[in-house]
């Protein structure tokens, strides 16, 4: 029974996705308490838009998708610094990221990077500075980072053991 269940679960790819999610979250949520004075949540959110369900192609997806989010977060740092209302440098951030996206070929993982724009680029009435947007930037490329290092290390285990129950 167990080996049977143990088969079932490595050859479908909604379990697999939903455990690196389950593991991403874990570690994005710790980070979020041990840290209440920063805004980890964009962390949490950027891991689970960096783990790709698909398992066949899953490696590249999230080495794409963490493109995207550094794309995106890095033209919405630069776009910050525009001296034009947010609605306008959200509207040069998009474009910008558009562009981006489109000379390195990240044309399929644009809308994460847009969102990594949005991301940093928006901010709240109280926090519009400079250093809030720093940190919005760190927090999704850190949740990049992290969602990448779930996919990956996750990868080589699922590989053994899918090669140990046969399911090549």
């Amino acid at each position: 029974m167990p080996n049977k269940i143990l088969r079932y679960s490595l050859g479908s790819d909604l379990i697999i996705y939903a455990v690196r999610c389950i593991i991403g979250f874990l570690i994005g949520y710790a980070f979020y308490l041990h840290f209440p004075e920063y805004e980890l949540y964009w962390t949490i959110i950027s891991i689970l838009l960096v783990i790709s369900p698909e398992e066949k192609d899953a490696k590249k997806l999230t080495v794409d998708r963490f493109k995207a989010n550094l794309v995106g977060s890095s033209v919405g740092l630069i776009c910050y610094l525009f001296p034009v209302s947010e609605m306008l440098m959200m509207l040069l951030g998009i474009m910008i990221t558009i562009a981006i996206c489109h000379v390195f070929k990240l044309m399929t993982v644009s809308r994460t990077a847009i969102v990594a724009l949005i991301i940093v680029v928006i901010h709240e009435q109280e926090t519009m500075t400079y250093w809030a947007a720093v940190e919005r930037f760190l927090a999704v490329t850190g949740g990049c980072f992290i969602g990448l290092l779930v996919t990956m290390g996750t990868s080589p285990a699922i590989k053994f053991l899918r090669k140990k129950t046969n399911l090549h």
